[in-house]
């Protein structure tokens, strides 16, 4: 089972409830807001900020 793109309609970045956008590539949320990517493991969208990447400028 893949990730469920729907998903994307009520998922929201903890940090500043803003919108997601999915890095299908990376298998990540990016919130380009706050400039962090969010891993999605086996499916499962990890939304801790601690668990969090935080996005150089050379990242989308």
């Amino acid at each position: 089972m893949a990730f469920d793109i729907k998903l994307m309609e009520i998922l929201a970045c903890p940090i500043c409830k803003g919108k997601l956008t999915l890095d299908k590539e990376n298998n990540e949320l990016i919130c380009k807001f706050d400039r962090v990517a969010y891993p999605i493991e086996n499916d499962i969208p990890v939304l801790l900020e601690n668990e969090a990447r935080r996005l150089e400028s050379t990242d989308s």
